[in-house]
């Protein structure tokens, strides 16, 4: 396939449970790298075990490869994959400004969620699950109070893609990110992904558990942390829902 990354392999499935659990299943074979794409799910989640509902024409696919390096230099991969995404729906919109990145793992669409992403890590190997609302968003009040609404790629822009049409433009976009990422080190792709964050310098929530902080956003740090200034002092944030 033309523009198709060297040395990545390519499963397309017409109907699976969840491409995550298809990850789990193929990490003990010898297989290399390879992207896993499902045109029907039946049993997707989402990040804390949430149910992710796939309607005909969203993508859902995960990138199964064996990063090497320690467990917190493969949790950054989310950055590395949320700028990949976002390089891919700027490639197929022809636009890059209605689009934004939110801490932790998603992707935003005129400020409304387009894309997740969801990690986890297969002993030596690691599944990089990606979902995107190419042609249906769910209805808003299927999503938590509070949460960032969703939207379609095809309500907001009028782009139509098949999942096959934009899993070749982001397997491309993440080769490219994950070459600088293995060859540069995070700087780079932290100094990208905060040129591109949504609400960087205004004030938001960050709800662990039962808990919550509020304050104002000041950065990502060199471990990906979310680093919030709040009126108690500086909070620094390693996993949480964000909220505006």
């Amino acid at each position: 396939m033309a523009g198709w990354p060297a040395g990545i392999g390519r499963r397309i499935y017409p109907v699976l449970d969840s491409t995550m659990a298809e990850a789990q299943r193929l990490k003990d074979a010898a297989v290399g790298p390879v992207w896993l794409l499902a045109l029907e799910q039946n049993a997707a989640r989402g990040r804390r075990g949430r149910a992710w509902v796939q309607p005909p024409g969203n993508f859902s696919a995960t990138y199964l490869f064996r990063p090497g390096g320690t467990l917190e230099a493969r949790a950054l991969r989310s950055f590395v994959a949320a700028l990949a995404l976002r390089d891919a729906l700027s490639a197929a919109t022809g636009r890059h400004d209605n689009l934004s990145l939110k801490w932790p793992n998603d992707v935003l669409l005129h400020g409304g969620k387009v894309a997740g992403i969801l990690l986890e890590s297969l002993g030596e190997h690691l599944a990089l699950g990606i979902g995107v609302n190419l042609v249906a968003a769910p209805p808003p009040d299927a999503v938590e109070p509070g949460a960032t609404r969703p939207v379609s790629l095809l309500a907001a822009t009028g782009v139509r893609i098949t999942p096959e049409e934009f899993l070749d433009i982001l397997a491309a976009a993440f080769a490219g990110r994950e070459a600088e990422f293995t060859t540069y080190g995070f700087a780079p792709i932290r100094n990208a992904w905060l040129a591109g964050a949504a609400r960087l310098g205004t004030e938001i929530t960050a709800r662990t558990g039962n808990s919550a902080i509020t304050g104002f956003f000041e950065t990502v740090d060199e471990q990906g942390c979310l680093v919030l200034k709040a009126s108690d002092g500086r909070h620094r944030i390693a996993a949480a829902d964000v909220f505006f």
